[in-house]
């Protein structure tokens, strides 16, 4: 389907921009317990003698990225709403790349997060 293809007008925008709506809802969710794992991190006294050797935090990096490939997620999910309210045109590609680079991003971003809070 092209980008300027039309949609069906039904309530086929509404329950995509209630289902963007939600996947941004899980993906704050995700953000909160990577932050989680890095403040519980940062107070263990194991962490602090990795901090005075002078190594990068990690975690702190995990949560760095995943607030920035949330971030990404949110002004597409925006940009998809308002486009949903004015009309019923298929989203344009490089929203959804977007779109799907922050997801992965995200995910590999929690992944790494549970592997370094081990």
């Amino acid at each position: 389907m092209s980008a300027g293809a039309v949609r069906d007008p039904g309530l086929q925008p509404e329950r995509t921009s209630l289902s963007w709506s939600r996947t941004l809802l899980a993906l704050f969710a995700a953000d909160v317990l990577i932050w989680r794992s890095w403040a519980v991190a940062a107070t263990s006294p194991a962490s602090a003698a990795w901090a005075g050797a002078g190594t990068t935090d990690y975690l702190g990096v995990c949560a760095l990225t995943a607030v920035v490939a949330t971030v990404v997620l949110c002004l597409c999910v925006l940009a998809r709403a308002r486009q949903l309210r004015h009309s019923s045109y298929a989203p344009p590609r490089s929203l959804m790349r977007w779109a799907a680079a922050g997801v992965v991003v995200l995910g590999g971003t929690a992944v790494a997060a549970i592997a370094l809070g081990r």
